[in-house]
Parts: C-alpha cells; structure tokens; sequence
C-alpha cells in the first residue's frame, strides 16, 4: 500500500493557517484521503485559535516523554505536540494536513516520508494588521514575529507556496490546490 503524504502547514502567525485549514478541513470533510489531527498544546482552550487539545506543561512533558507525540516543538513560551497516531495513519495511504513550526520540517522529512510543505506567507504590513487585530500580542511581540517569519526561509523538496494576499475564498482555493498537488506525491 501506497503511504499517505505528510503535508505540513507552515507559515508565520498571522497568515491564516487556521482559517485555511479549517476551511480546507470543511471541504475535505468527505474525502477519505486527507486527515487533520488535533494537536496538543499548552494554551487554554478559550484562548483563540484553533481547535486544539488544551494541556499544562507538565501534562505535555509526561506526554513527550512517554512518545505520544510524532513532532513536538516549543515557541513564543508554548509547546505543541502532534499525535503518534499520525504514523499508522500515514501507513494506511491517508495523507495527514498539520499546522507545524518550521523548526521541524527537516525532522518530520526524515521520519515520515513522503512530506510536502505548504508555505504560507503574508505581506509585512497585513501580517501586522492581523496580529494586531487579533489582540494577543504585545506591540514587541508583533515585530518579534514579523521579523521571524522574514528570518527563516522555507526550501528544499515538495514546497508548495501559497500567497495569502487576497480574499479569503482566494486564498482558500489556492490552499486547496496545494493540497491536492502535495497529496499527488504519495498516489
């Protein structure tokens, strides 16, 4: 059997991976041939964002530990977690969508091949209206994060980019095309 491909959602807070992938997750509610895992991360469930599984840290640290977690990372005093479960679902030839940070893609194309990158990106100045608009961070914090997402370049294998600069069905049809081309790799 065919492995499913790892698709991994990267992009800087503030270009839309949450809004496209539950979109994308909406569309492809019927199709047997995408999954979307819930993550386990260390912020409050009524803190925003994506639906996610709420934990403390030392819950997460227990968890890494015992190998629960495929990819796990740490950023901006959080720490995320993605499932093992990932790996036998891969195994059935079902590709899996995830939100990652880019600090493990080279991770995750060492472990579960075939891995695509959708790379999100965003203007300066509307990456800063949305982190502004969303009222989580600090005005520090917002430059912190714009200037990471210009430091830390996405390359390599099966990078797909898409350019979230227009309209949210825009950018949902160009995240859907992603997918599907990234899904290719493993058919």
């Amino acid at each position: 059997m065919t492995r499913g491909t790892l698709i991994l959602v990267v992009g800087p807070s503030g270009s839309g991976k949450d809004t496209l992938i539950d979109a994308a997750k909406a569309a492809l509610a019927d199709d047997p041939r995408f999954h979307f895992p819930q993550r386990d991360i260390t912020r409050p469930a009524e803190a925003g964002g994506e639906d996610h599984n709420p934990v403390d840290t030392g819950t997460f640290d227990a968890r890494k530990a015992a190998g629960a977690y495929a990819l796990s990372w740490g950023a901006h005093e959080l720490f995320y977690g993605v499932p093992v479960s990932i790996a036998d679902i891969l195994a059935s030839g079902v590709s899996v969508v995830v939100n990652v940070s880019r600090s493990v893609i080279d991770e995750a194309r060492m472990s579960f091949p075939p891995t695509a990158v959708v790379s999100l990106s965003v203007p300066e100045t509307v990456l800063r209206q949305r982190l502004a608009a969303r009222g989580r961070e600090s005005a520090e914090q917002i430059e912190a994060r714009v200037a990471r997402a210009a430091a830390v370049p996405v390359s390599g294998e099966n990078v797909f980019e898409v350019v979230n600069d227009d309209t949210v069905e825009t950018a949902v049809a160009r995240f859907l095309a992603a997918l599907q081309a990234a899904s290719a790799l493993s058919r």
